[in-house]
């Protein structure tokens, strides 16, 4: 395990577990919502976008976190392990919800409110993009160590037993 997805809903908590992961493997961790966006919550060219996440991707050893699904082709073939954080919609929610107010490593800016659009991202994810991730990881289930998580708790437990 040494190049790794991190992919999920917002809110799941798909850059809490990445946090984790770098900190017990000691692998360098990217956001894609660094690669992207600014501090003044613009964003980067498409093409300094995909020049910065083609660096990643030449190193020997990253986890990258985030979804942008018009990258998700490139990242998989890249990768060596991919997990998916399959959470309920009532949890996303409540993990998005839970994050505004707070600075956070990654995101450049602090979130002040519950922006409606992007709630409303969240609860049409598991109809209109969860099934396209499903579908693009079976591509790569013989070659890659794919691990799905349906709970915050499996991901604990996966994270704990990886600790001993």
């Amino acid at each position: 395990m040494l190049k790794i997805i991190i992919v999920g809903s917002p809110g799941a908590g798909k850059s809490t577990f990445a946090r984790k992961l770098r900190d017990i493997t000691g692998i360098p961790l990217f956001y894609l919502d660094m690669l992207w966006h600014k501090p003044d919550r613009t964003t980067v060219t498409q093409e300094e976008f995909n020049n910065r996440l083609n660096g990643i991707l030449q190193k020997d050893r990253w986890i990258i976190d985030g979804n942008y699904q018009r990258t998700l082709e490139p990242r998989l073939q890249a990768c060596d392990t991919v997990f998916l954080m399959d959470f309920p919609l009532e949890t996303c929610i409540s993990g998005a919800e839970s994050r505004i107010g707070k600075k956070r490593e990654d995101l450049p800016w602090t979130e002040l409110e519950f922006d409606p659009e992007f709630k409303q991202w969240i609860q049409d994810f598991p109809k209109n993009r969860l099934p396209q991730l499903y579908e693009m990881i079976e591509t790569y289930k013989d070659n890659k160590e794919i691990m799905v998580f349906h709970s915050r708790k499996e991901a604990d437990d996966y994270l704990a037993a990886m600790k001993k």
